[in-house]
């Protein structure tokens, strides 16, 4: 086996292909066109509805500028709409349709069966030890990142 194969780098790209096409899989066989970056956007405006594109994309740890292609995308699909932001009218924010909601809901299943696709050969303890792990990782890397992870959106202010 060679030296690359062995670098945690390496291990981490093989795995993220893995997830994204254990995903794509799991997802398309339910029925659903969903990309794992437009799951992640769905189900972070079913948490804080009505953000702007910025702060989804520090929700998400995905770059502005590619996510913007993302919202375009869930908006021409009718899954999320835009509307004008009343304390800053240049602002636009961002929330789930009632189809983008019924799409979350109903592709949620086969989501988690991704999850359990690409941890099966774990045991329970080694799942939670490698989540407990890439959580450190990435917390601790975070600011390495081009697209940090800002997990708090931030406080509006009162009106």
């Amino acid at each position: 086996m060679s030296v690359i194969h062995e670098l945690p780098g390496h291990l981490i790209r093989r795995l993220h292909q893995i997830s994204v096409s254990a995903f794509t899989h799991e997802v398309g066989a339910a029925g659903f066109d969903l990309t794992p970056v437009q799951f992640a956007a769905l189900r972070m405006l079913k948490e804080y509805p009505d953000i702007d594109q910025a702060t989804l994309a520090g929700l998400i740890a995905y770059d502005r500028v590619t996510l913007g292609g993302v919202v375009n995308r869930l908006e021409a699909r009718g899954l999320i709409e835009r509307t004008i932001n009343e304390t800053d009218r240049r602002a636009r924010q961002l929330r789930l349709t009632e189809r983008g909601e019924s799409v979350l809901t109903t592709v949620w299943p086969a989501v988690r069966r991704t999850q359990e696709t690409i941890l099966k050969d774990l045991t329970p303890e080694e799942q939670e030890t490698l989540l407990r792990l890439l959580r450190k990782m990435a917390d601790a890397n975070n600011e390495l990142s081009r697209a940090p992870l800002r997990p708090t959106p931030p406080k509006t202010p009162a009106r």
